[in-house]
């Protein structure tokens, strides 16, 4: 299976604005089809027979005449060069495929085989199919595209306002310390629905190009903040029995539960490591992380340092700038900053909870 980051850049590379994706474009209006392997090499060539090599520069025009007679067309792996064309290619018959069409089979079994990314054009479906490895995906008009990509900003949209809410209740029952199993998870399901509506969007810009540029700006917009978040919600929670569990352990752990599972909240627990179903009750202590992310001008070395001096957020709370002066790294002025910062915090918190 092709890795995420290689469909990632050939998505890129066939987007709308690319000349690549202009020349297939002409092919798809011209209903001739077509079979175009992006990657030259001695795998390729094992597998090709017939036509005639041109090692000429790559243009969308060249493309679409080369596409009018029968065989495959061979371009190197940047597109920039148009390799060979008219190419009979004769991947392993005995490779699994789906496929129905003479082209489309043989375009799954070469990608299969290579591991390269082969276009398939139809000419009766009037469809641009990628495949690469195993993956099959189809390029659908941009207009079609942004439709979709726009109905799931508006739900990215709802999904970051909820988890503003629930994040910012969390921070107010963290400086009350009466946090709890179920509102950590709560926080943490809310960041990786987000996280998760996000990649999705991702895709649409990346098959987009040139046409993706304002739902980009948007996204950006839209998760700012949230990869820091997931980060800090796991350092301050995960227990310190469990320290030796990366942060990217309990992220992949996240991403492992199922979208129909991520609704239940035990088994967001139960990825933290900080409980499960029969727990959802039980109080936490916050280490201070997320809190002290959020005072101005303190570098990271310095939040270790604070974390690791007084061990929880409420006894960061109660310090005074005398206390906060003992760690290595806080002299009086950063000492105010971190004590002010901490008040304004708590006082913000509050209100918007009760107010």
């Amino acid at each position: 299976m092709a890795a995420p980051s290689d469909l990632r850049a050939t998505l890129a590379s066939l987007a709308p604005g690319t000349a690549l994706r202009e020349g297939l474009e002409r092919i798809l209006r011209g209903r001739t089809g077509a079979l175009i392997v992006v990657g030259h090499d001695r795998q390729i060539d094992a597998l090709s027979t017939g036509g005639f090599a041109l090692d000429v520069p790559f243009t969308a025009t060249g493309l679409r005449e080369l596409a009018k007679m029968d065989g495959a067309i061979i371009l190197d792996k940047d597109a920039q060069r148009i390799v060979r064309a008219g190419v009979h290619l004769m991947p392993d018959p005995t490779i699994h495929t789906d496929e129905t069409g003479t082209r489309h089979r043989t375009a799954d079994r070469v990608a299969r085989q290579t591991g390269a990314p082969v276009v398939s054009v139809s000419a009766s479906m009037h469809i641009i199919a990628l495949y690469r490895g195993s993956e099959r995906y189809v390029l659908e008009d941009a207009g079609a595209v942004l439709a979709r990509a726009n109905q799931a900003i508006a739900t990215l949209e709802r999904y970051r306002h909820r988890l503003d809410e629930v994040s910012d209740a969390l921070s107010a029952l963290e400086i009350e310390d009466l946090v709890t199993v179920r509102d950590v998870s709560a926080v943490a399901q809310r960041l990786e629905m987000v996280s998760r509506i996000a990649s999705e969007i991702d895709r649409y810009v990346l098959e987009l190009g040139s046409d993706g540029r304002l739902l980009s700006l948007q996204l950006e917009e839209l998760i700012s903040g949230v990869d820091a978040e997931r980060e800090l919600v796991i350092r301050d929670y995960l227990p310190v029995a469990r320290r030796r569990t990366s942060v990217e352990t309990v992220l992949s752990d996240l991403a492992a539960i199922d979208g129909t599972a991520l609704v239940e909240l035990g088994g967001v627990a139960a990825a933290l490591r900080i409980g499960d179903d029969t727990t959802l009750d039980s109080p936490l202590t916050p280490r201070g992380y997320r809190l002290l992310a959020r005072v101005p001008r303190l570098p990271a070395t310095v939040v270790e340092r604070l974390v690791e001096q007084f061990g929880t957020l409420q006894k960061l709370l109660a310090a005074s700038i005398d206390d906060l002066q003992t760690v290595d790294g806080v002299g009086d002025q950063r000492a105010r900053v971190v004590r002010d910062g901490l008040s304004r915090l708590a006082e913000s918190s509050i209100l918007e909870r009760y107010v």
